[in-house]
């Protein structure tokens, strides 16, 4: 059974004019020339040093002529400032759009015709995302049900779950959720991006967990016996997402709050080997 659910807590600015995708090309980590109609790409936009400061979809509308970027409502006003201040005489405007933003999942799917529409590009499990005018009318189905959805996928929620000009992409699993370009070129934090890669510097991952009640809220730390594996961050239900010390993935010890967790490694990860240096 199809469920759709509008998701208040995201919004859409529009990248316009007839430099938009170069603009873009050479301020985020994914592949701007793959955006097309019916293809979505995810992508982040990090700071000089290399960390993440946000992550977002980029759909292409169906005239043409505009960059829609899927974001978190939150960050629409730091996101406009920042791409702005790389404008300098690039042909491109940045405004918002009235597109509400939705999520598809399950059985028998079907895209809005004249919409922007495509499928996650994070997982294929994760279902379709859809930009329509208006939000849909509510058939049982509601933004707290997709987060169990992404929760239970394992899927990263940028605002909650990665801390801003802290996280590193691949300690956020961007590189195995298609959201990093190896070959596109240079982009605002890609040296740091390559060189962690290359050099296999990652000691920590985030991963789902889950637990028998409540999970503590973000930051609480994660034990392995005394000590430190990790630290929470979002979770519904006693289903949630840490960044877990990659010695501790698999441990059968591991408390936060005082109570019991399992990491649930999911099938689409792997741990990268390790780089001789």
């Amino acid at each position: 059974m199809a469920r759709i659910a509008h998701l208040p807590d995201r919004a859409v600015l529009s990248v316009s004019g007839a430099d938009r995708v170069s603009f873009l090309q050479g301020l985020v980590s994914n592949d701007m020339t793959a955006v097309a109609p019916g293809t979505a790409v995810w992508t982040a936009f990090l700071s000089a040093q290399g960390k993440w400061l946000a992550d977002f979809f980029v759909f292409a509308d169906p005239e043409g002529t505009r960059l829609l970027l899927d974001c978190d409502a939150g960050q629409t006003d730091m996101l406009r400032q920042r791409l702005s201040r790389y404008r300098l005489r690039a042909q491109v405007e940045i405004g918002e759009t009235g597109y509400a933003v939705h999520a598809a999942w399950g059985a028998d799917i079907t895209p809005p015709e004249g919409y922007p529409a495509a499928l996650d590009p994070r997982l294929a499990q994760a279902g379709w995302r859809f930009l329509l005018g208006h939000p849909a009318p509510s058939a049982g189905t509601d933004d707290v049900d997709y987060d169990r959805h992404r929760l239970a996928l394992g899927l990263p929620d940028g605002v909650r779950d990665c801390e801003s000009d802290k996280t590193l992409l691949l300690e956020a699993n961007f590189d195995q959720l298609n959201g990093i370009s190896w070959t596109k070129g240079c982009y605002m934090g890609q040296e740091l991006t390559a060189r962690t890669r290359y050099r296999g510097l990652v000691r920590r991952h985030l991963l789902p967990v889950t637990a028998a009640r409540e999970l503590p809220p973000p930051g609480t730390p994660i034990l392995s016996g005394t000590a430190s594996a990790g630290e929470m961050r979002s979770s519904r239900d006693g289903a949630g997402m840490a960044m877990i010390r990659t010695e501790h993935m698999h441990s059968t010890n591991l408390t936060a709050g005082g109570h019991a967790l399992d990491v649930q490694v999911p099938q689409w990860f792997t741990l990268p080997a390790a780089k001789a240096q």
